[in-house]
């Protein structure tokens, strides 16, 4: 029978569905009314608490420290990375900087074999090169010219990418200390509230926009919120290093094919190989971990004279 942790594929699918179609929709409130980076980061802080009073209906709030250091430490890698990408992208290209940044599942992987020593198959490690691959394909956005001077944007661009890697770890060490998803996902809240103070500072304080600048900006970040939720319930029942390339490979695959539905935009050439990549990589990787799953324990020996 298969364990309890093969169920790690329904909550990465839900999460790949939540950040794919927020992806798609999440550059509206900007396009539609030059909303600040900073104040949709204020809104999607806020809406994290509708997906963390849900999961602690379900889950008892965990109050040991251990539990307060792995979901603080998680939530201010995710938060504090986002405030520094906007920095970076206020003076530097996105499209050097994008880039950049997807290679935190590197950081994840790395992470997870050198620490908590998890260990993947041949077919699987093939996977996960193929997914990160096709990450910083999808990233490459199109229209460049690949002129630019590096800066002070590189260096927070390689921060963003480390702190997004290892919040990912952080989640995954939560889970194996005993700490329910609730927990966890509470003190990412918590996390993300505490710089919102933060994001006013950057943008210089709160800004004037009509209504429809703000609901517009809770709606697609709810379910980025939500998606958050699953990436954490995800990482508690699956190998961070199979679980972060497959995640991250598939929600942009999922958003190029809805703007490609919704705004009739058709993918560059990179983001096509990208997206071959990431369908083979990510089946690669989840064959593998069945496979793995499903593959009989070899009985212990019997002792001599039993």
């Amino acid at each position: 029978m298969k364990r309890d942790r093969s169920t790690w594929i329904l909550w990465a699918g839900l999460l790949v569905l939540f950040w794919g179609v927020w992806g798609a929709f999440s550059s509206q409130p900007t396009e539609r009314y030059h909303y600040p980076d900073e104040m949709i980061y204020v809104i999607w802080a806020f809406t994290m608490l509708v997906p963390a009073a849900v999961a602690l209906r379900k889950d008892r709030f965990d109050r040991r420290p251990i539990a307060a250091g792995y979901g603080l430490a998680a939530g201010l890698t995710g938060a504090g990375g986002q405030l520094l990408l906007f920095q970076a992208l206020s003076g530097g290209p996105a499209y050097l900087i994008f880039p950049v940044v997807s290679l935190s599942p590197v950081i994840t992987v790395l992470m997870a074999v050198a620490l908590l020593r998890e260990r993947i198959g041949k077919l699987a490690v093939i996977g996960v090169i193929a997914a990160l691959i096709s990450i910083v394909l999808l990233s490459i956005p199109a229209g460049t010219d690949g002129s630019a001077s590096t800066g002070t944007w590189l260096l927070l661009a390689v921060l963003v990418c480390v702190a997004w890697g290892a919040q990912a770890f952080f989640m995954r060490k939560a889970a194996l200390a005993g700490v329910n998803d609730g927990t966890t996902f509470g003190w990412m809240t918590i996390s993300g509230l505490l710089l919102v103070p933060v994001a006013i500072f950057m943008m210089g304080g709160l800004p004037s926009a009509p209504w429809q600048a703000p609901a517009l900006t809770a709606a697609t970040q709810i379910l980025n919120a939500v998606g958050a939720l699953f990436l954490v319930m995800a990482l508690s029942r699956g190998k961070a290093s199979v679980v972060a390339p497959v995640t991250n490979a598939l929600a942009p695959v999922l958003t190029i094919v809805l703007s490609l539905a919704v705004y009739r935009t058709l993918p560059t050439i990179w983001a096509t190989i990208g997206i071959v990549l990431a369908l083979g990589g990510s089946t690669l990787m989840v064959y593998a971990d069945e496979k793995r799953e499903d593959a009989p324990e070899t009985p212990e020996p019997s002792p001599v004279g039993s």
